[in-house]
């Protein structure tokens, strides 16, 4: 398991997207996994920095860990900023046209659809969003 603590900034997606890229590297992931887990860092660490703790800054952590049975990556997101469950809300209606949908959720609609497991929890004061991806 390797993890990366980092201020929650959108400036920061792209040392948080390095630092799984490596890991990935080594994984010997496929560039289309890979393009799917960045797409997917950049979602939910970018929801992060904007929301857990506006008008602040924070602290969040990413851990990304292999799991053998079976083979995946799942990446960690945890923070301690507002309590919100990106789960909970439903998924939009992709068939409306852009105008007639609402604002937000086709970024975590679409982690949601490209990854194998989604999971949410807050626990002793954090944010703690999974995803799994097989590998």
């Amino acid at each position: 398991m390797k993890e990366l603590t980092i201020q929650a900034t959108v400036e920061n997606i792209d040392a948080v997207t390095e630092f799984v890229e490596e890991q990935l590297e080594a994984l010997g992931c496929s560039l289309k996994i890979r393009a799917q887990i960045d797409i997917a860092i950049d979602e939910l660490f970018g929801n992060i920095a904007q929301y857990a703790y506006h008008p602040g800054v924070g602290p969040a952590t990413v851990r990304v860990e292999l799991t053998e049975d079976p083979l995946a990556v799942v990446l960690t997101f945890i923070d301690h900023g507002v309590p919100y469950d990106p789960l909970a809300k439903e998924d939009p209606n992709i068939s409306l046209s852009a105008e007639e949908r609402g604002i937000g959720g086709l970024g975590i609609y679409m982690v949601k659809k490209t990854m194998d497991g989604v999971d949410y929890e807050y626990k002793d004061g954090q944010n703690i969003l999974r995803i799994t991806k097989k590998i």
